[in-house]
């Protein structure tokens, strides 16, 4: 029996089936309206609580105050939230969307209420309405931020709330954009086949991380994996007419087409679609490494070291002894490193090795763990014990602080290297376009544990892609990898 077709021609079981396949975010949104409502609800209980008074603009009508606070200002909250897409799956679980489109949506909130109660000339206080509807935002936030850690768990250790995806392209554009994809398991894309477009299906024993497939049909095949996203990779994306004639075919199936170009490690601020003449052309910024936010960097960073300083001095001489007890010598270590724009400049770090670590280090460079420029070893025998401590805590790092406020370094950045291997070649000079970082990408990812090619990629997307939400996006999750000491020895 031919099994009867759905939207566009497609077969019914196959649209169900997607269709079933992309539903994971139907309980987690009714999970966030949930949070929504009781955040606002939650907001406006703080603000009464701390001003009795609140609802003296009601002419001291506790039921008409109670509608207004506890159902009406939540019910807004919810469909404002929802106008701007804060529900929308392809916002959830992964990016900064989500949150960017709650607080347009909070300035929304302002909006509504203050035109409310010029129109109905309500006479409430000020400073009551303000701390409800800043501490919506709050609360949204923050609700909404413990849930995405909820799904990254979800997805990260119960394979739950994923994205099936079936990627299309030549095996080469296909496999970098699955090991894109790998490295940030959270988002919850998990590839399960290639389709390829040129070439033939490789021997059954090659070994691929998933399936290659040529010569099929894509639905039938997006049928038989179960999937319920399409990506279509780099040069296959050039071929208009059977990128849109696929578009057409998946209408109403509940599959998801994206487009995968080939910019890799490229973030979503620089890159804006103009579309001229029915062509949406991807434009790509040159990165911001000056103006306004620049400016705005360097005093922040300027700020929070001296305050970090000033909270840090009363242990230092605790750990001076330390240091001075593990092994005579001086208590600070200062190393020559290549700065911004190659100029040399010492890092101010606590000393964690014997003094002749320097000598010992020729006759460990045979167990030299890293890959890379720096020299690395889990067990190094030149580090004392208090020293151990002092790198997992991350505390040999905080004289750093000075070097931020000299301008030498930032609190966030590139990994400062040492001069000696300062002759960079290729790509990897252009992480010389920044002061390096005490924190950075490479810090939160692994640390020492990552490999010398991750590291230089990550710190390449930095000078690419820096913002101010990217920074304290790093410093937040720094504390994070500094309190469980991850990749630190």
């Amino acid at each position: 029996m031919m099994d009867p077709l759905g939207p566009n021609g497609v077969p019914r079981s196959t649209w169900q089936r997607t269709k079933r396949a992309a539903r994971w975010h139907r309980p987690y949104a009714a999970i966030l309206v949930l949070l929504d409502v009781g955040a606002a609800a939650l907001a406006s209980l703080t603000a009464a609580a701390q001003l009795p008074k609140a609802n003296s603009g009601f002419q001291n009508q506790p039921d008409l105050f109670n509608l207004v606070a506890f159902w009406l200002l939540p019910a807004v909250w919810l469909l404002v939230l929802w106008g701007h897409g804060a529900y929308d799956r392809r916002y959830l679980g992964t990016g900064t969307d989500e949150f960017k489109r709650v607080v347009r949506a909070s300035w929304t909130v302002v909006a509504i209420v203050a035109f409310a109660a010029f129109a109905f000339k309500v006479d409430v206080s000020r400073f009551s309405v303000g701390a409800a509807l800043v501490g919506g935002l709050v609360y949204v936030l923050i609700l909404r931020y413990f849930a995405r850690k909820g799904l990254a768990l979800a997805r990260t250790r119960f394979n739950l709330a994923t994205h099936r995806m079936l990627l299309i392209g030549t095996l080469q554009e296909a496999l970098e954009v699955h090991a894109a994809i790998a490295r940030d398991p959270a988002a919850g894309l998990v590839p399960v086949g290639i389709h390829l477009t040129e070439g033939y299906a490789p021997h059954p024993s090659t070994v691929t991380p998933v399936p290659v497939h040529a010569g099929r049909d894509i639905l039938s095949l997006v049928r038989e994996l179960n999937a319920d996203t399409i990506a279509v990779c780099g040069s296959a994306s050039a071929e208009p007419v059977e990128l849109r004639r696929l578009a057409w075919q998946l209408e109403g199936t509940g599959i998801d087409l994206a487009v995968a170009p080939q910019l890799t490690d490229i973030a979503g601020p620089r890159v804006h679609i103009r579309p001229i003449e029915g062509i949406p052309l991807l434009y790509v910024e040159e990165p911001k490494l000056s103006g306004v936010g620049w400016l705005f960097k360097n005093v922040i960073d300027r700020v929070l070291a001296l305050i970090a300083l000033l909270i840090c001095l009363p242990i230092f001489p605790f750990v001076a002894l330390a240091i001075k007890l593990s092994d005579p010598g001086p208590i600070f270590f200062r190393q020559p490193r290549i700065g911004r724009e190659g100029k040399t400049f010492r890092v101010w770090k606590l000393r964690t090795m014997y003094v002749d670590a320097e000598e010992r280090l020729a006759t460990l460079k045979d167990e030299n763990e890293s890959d890379g420029l720096l020299f690395k070893m889990k067990n190094d025998p030149r580090i004392f014990k208090v020293g151990k401590w002092l790198r997992a805590m991350s505390i040999d790092e905080l004289p750093q602080m000075l070097n931020v406020l000299m301008g030498e370094m930032s609190l966030v950045g590139p990994r400062p290297l040492p001069a000696e291997d300062g002759d960079f070649l290729g790509d990897v000079r252009r992480r010389l376009l920044v002061r390096p970082g005490i924190t950075g990408l490479w810090q939160v990812s692994g640390r020492s544990d990552l490999s010398w090619d991750d590291a230089v990629r990550l710190d390449l997307y930095y000078v690419d892609n820096w913002s101010l939400v990217l920074d304290l996006h790093t410093l937040w999750r720094t504390i994070g990898v500094v309190v469980f000491r991850k990749g630190a020895y």
